[in-house]
């Protein structure tokens, strides 16, 4: 029996900027069923990002709905959002977006402390967690020591911290050479083989190839790709 982790209805997103209106998402309809492995493909400013960020409750619609999890995230305030996202969804950023001031270990624990687990947890978990993206000697380093592929590296391991029922990834091998891209295919592998529900935007085709399901996003539509 399948479970829908993601449902989306008649999503709509639309920007003001200065007098004109921008759309980025027109009318997305979306399912994404538990252990899922679904990739968004589509041009540099399609609305990917937008729409990664609806699916994990940083942004909210204009109109449609958004369900994650059973929860509608459209009508839920920022307190409720938070703590959603911190218990449920895991976020790879493009950027990364690791706190600079907090060392990898610190970055990786940072999710735990917020939901409270206890210190022999967070310290056993963090060991864990820098042994599976193979970081061990790079525990004490801050972000601005880091290599791109290594910051992308820890990155994922923080999104992995509190063990998310969902996974949201955006472009994770954008930037990184071919050899860093190699390991990061590999942690989508393992994501994979472990059930993980995962949405990447990717242009990566190896990543793309691991994909159960394949949607291409074009001029704020989605449609599903046919190969």
């Amino acid at each position: 029996m399948s479970e829908t982790v993601v449902l989306a209805s008649s999503l709509r997103k639309i920007y003001q900027i200065g007098e004109a209106e921008v759309e980025a998402l027109n009318n997305i309809d979306l399912e994404v069923q538990k252990n899922e492995f679904v990739v968004i493909i589509g041009p540099s400013g399609a609305g990917k990002t937008t729409l990664l960020n609806i699916i994990g409750g940083i942004d909210k619609p204009t109109s449609g709905k958004i369900v994650v999890l059973g929860h509608d995230l459209s009508v839920n305030d920022e307190d409720f959002l938070a703590d959603f996202r911190c218990n449920n969804v895991g976020f790879v950023f493009q950027s990364y977006n690791l706190v600079s001031t907090l060392s990898v270990a610190e970055n990786l624990a940072f999710p735990m402390e917020w939901t409270r687990k206890p210190e022999d947890y967070i310290k056993n978990c963090v060991e864990k967690l820098l042994k599976t993206v193979d970081m061990e000697d790079r525990a004490d380093h801050f972000p601005f020591q880091l290599s791109g592929g290594e910051q992308q590296r820890v990155a994922f391991a923080r999104a992995l911290a509190n063990d998310p029922l969902l996974l949201l990834v955006d472009e994770p091998t954008g930037n990184l050479d071919a050899k860093t891209s190699l390991k990061i295919v590999s942690m989508f592998e393992r994501l994979k083989d472990n059930g993980k529900t995962v949405i990447a935007a990717t242009h990566d085709e190896q990543i793309i190839q691991l994909a159960d399901k394949k949607l291409f996003l074009k001029g704020g539509k989605l449609v599903d790709l046919v190969e």
